[in-house]
Protein backbone atom coordinates (compact mmCIF):
# COMPACT_ATOMS: atom_id res chain seq x y z
CA UNK A 1 0.00 0.00 0.00
CA UNK A 2 2.67 2.17 1.01
CA UNK A 3 4.20 1.56 -2.78
CA UNK A 4 1.12 3.01 -4.35
CA UNK A 5 1.03 5.94 -2.65
CA UNK A 6 4.79 6.69 -2.73
CA UNK A 7 4.06 6.18 -6.47
CA UNK A 8 1.81 8.64 -6.30
CA UNK A 9 3.23 11.03 -4.33
CA UNK A 10 6.16 10.77 -7.53
CA UNK A 11 3.98 11.07 -10.12
CA UNK A 12 2.50 14.29 -8.85
CA UNK A 13 5.99 15.78 -8.26
CA UNK A 14 6.62 14.83 -11.44
CA UNK A 15 3.76 16.17 -12.89
CA UNK A 16 4.53 19.58 -10.73
CA UNK A 17 8.21 19.45 -12.00
CA UNK A 18 6.98 19.31 -15.55
CA UNK A 19 4.41 22.39 -15.30
CA UNK A 20 7.01 24.46 -13.32
CA UNK A 21 9.48 24.08 -16.51
CA UNK A 22 7.14 24.64 -19.17
CA UNK A 23 6.05 27.88 -17.56
CA UNK A 24 9.77 28.33 -17.15
CA UNK A 25 10.18 27.81 -20.54
CA UNK A 26 7.77 29.87 -21.56
CA UNK A 27 8.79 32.85 -19.29
CA UNK A 28 12.06 32.46 -21.61
CA UNK A 29 10.18 32.81 -24.71
CA UNK A 30 7.89 36.00 -23.05
CA UNK A 31 11.80 37.92 -22.17
CA UNK A 32 12.88 37.24 -25.89
CA UNK A 33 10.19 38.43 -27.54
CA UNK A 34 10.61 41.85 -25.19
CA UNK A 35 14.13 41.97 -25.50
CA UNK A 36 13.41 41.70 -29.14
CA UNK A 37 10.50 43.97 -29.66
CA UNK A 38 12.52 46.77 -27.44
CA UNK A 39 15.42 46.75 -29.75
CA UNK A 40 13.75 47.89 -32.60
CA UNK A 41 15.03 51.17 -33.86
CA UNK A 42 11.21 52.89 -33.74
CA UNK A 43 10.95 51.44 -29.42
CA UNK A 44 14.75 52.85 -28.94
CA UNK A 45 13.85 55.86 -30.02
CA UNK A 46 10.25 56.05 -28.80
CA UNK A 47 12.31 55.20 -25.36
CA UNK A 48 15.03 58.05 -26.20
CA UNK A 49 12.31 60.50 -26.61
CA UNK A 50 10.60 59.80 -23.96
CA UNK A 51 13.44 60.47 -21.40
CA UNK A 52 14.26 63.83 -23.19
CA UNK A 53 11.03 65.09 -22.72
CA UNK A 54 10.68 63.82 -18.83
CA UNK A 55 13.67 65.67 -18.52
CA UNK A 56 12.93 68.41 -20.60
CA UNK A 57 9.92 68.65 -18.79
CA UNK A 58 11.34 67.88 -15.41
CA UNK A 59 13.64 71.47 -15.97
CA UNK A 60 10.78 73.62 -16.82
CA UNK A 61 9.36 72.26 -13.38
CA UNK A 62 12.11 73.78 -11.66
CA UNK A 63 11.83 76.86 -13.43
CA UNK A 64 8.59 77.33 -13.13
CA UNK A 65 8.32 76.55 -9.31
CA UNK A 66 9.80 79.61 -7.29
CA UNK A 67 7.17 81.53 -9.19
CA UNK A 68 4.14 79.00 -7.81
CA UNK A 69 3.26 77.74 -11.64
CA UNK A 70 2.77 74.18 -12.37
CA UNK A 71 4.06 72.53 -16.08
CA UNK A 72 0.18 71.28 -16.40
CA UNK A 73 -1.60 74.91 -15.64
CA UNK A 74 0.93 76.57 -17.97
CA UNK A 75 0.65 74.35 -20.88
CA UNK A 76 -3.09 75.21 -22.25
CA UNK A 77 -1.40 78.94 -22.28
CA UNK A 78 1.71 78.15 -23.75
CA UNK A 79 -0.38 76.48 -26.70
CA UNK A 80 -2.81 79.16 -26.99
CA UNK A 81 -0.15 81.68 -27.66
CA UNK A 82 1.85 79.13 -30.18
CA UNK A 83 -1.37 78.92 -32.12
CA UNK A 84 -1.94 81.82 -32.68
CA UNK A 85 2.03 82.88 -33.39
CA UNK A 86 1.74 79.89 -36.13
CA UNK A 87 -1.77 80.80 -37.43
CA UNK A 88 -0.60 84.58 -37.92
CA UNK A 89 2.47 83.50 -39.52
CA UNK A 90 4.39 84.98 -36.77
CA UNK A 91 6.84 82.25 -36.80
CA UNK A 92 10.51 83.85 -37.52
CA UNK A 93 9.60 87.01 -35.19
CA UNK A 94 8.88 85.18 -32.82
CA UNK A 95 12.01 83.04 -33.18
CA UNK A 96 13.99 86.00 -33.28
CA UNK A 97 12.36 87.31 -29.81
CA UNK A 98 13.17 84.11 -28.01
CA UNK A 99 16.42 84.24 -29.29
CA UNK A 100 17.32 87.79 -28.15
CA UNK A 101 15.46 87.27 -24.61
CA UNK A 102 17.70 84.14 -24.29
CA UNK A 103 21.04 86.32 -25.50
CA UNK A 104 19.75 88.59 -22.54
CA UNK A 105 18.81 86.40 -19.44
CA UNK A 106 22.23 84.69 -20.10
CA UNK A 107 24.34 87.78 -20.41
CA UNK A 108 22.17 89.05 -16.90
CA UNK A 109 23.42 85.19 -15.40
CA UNK A 110 26.87 85.97 -16.20
CA UNK A 111 26.58 89.46 -15.02
CA UNK A 112 25.01 89.03 -11.84
CA UNK A 113 27.24 86.06 -11.10
CA UNK A 114 30.62 86.51 -9.20
CA UNK A 115 34.03 85.80 -10.70
CA UNK A 116 35.32 82.40 -10.47
CA UNK A 117 38.85 82.67 -8.87
CA UNK A 118 41.67 80.48 -10.60
CA UNK A 119 44.29 78.79 -8.73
Amino acid sequence: MSTDTDGAAIAAHKKRLIAQGQLYRIGIVHARANVGQALRPEALLEGALGMALGFAGARVETLLAPGGFRLQAVVPYVLTALSFIGRRKLVKPALVVGAVVGVAATWLLRRKRPPVDSL
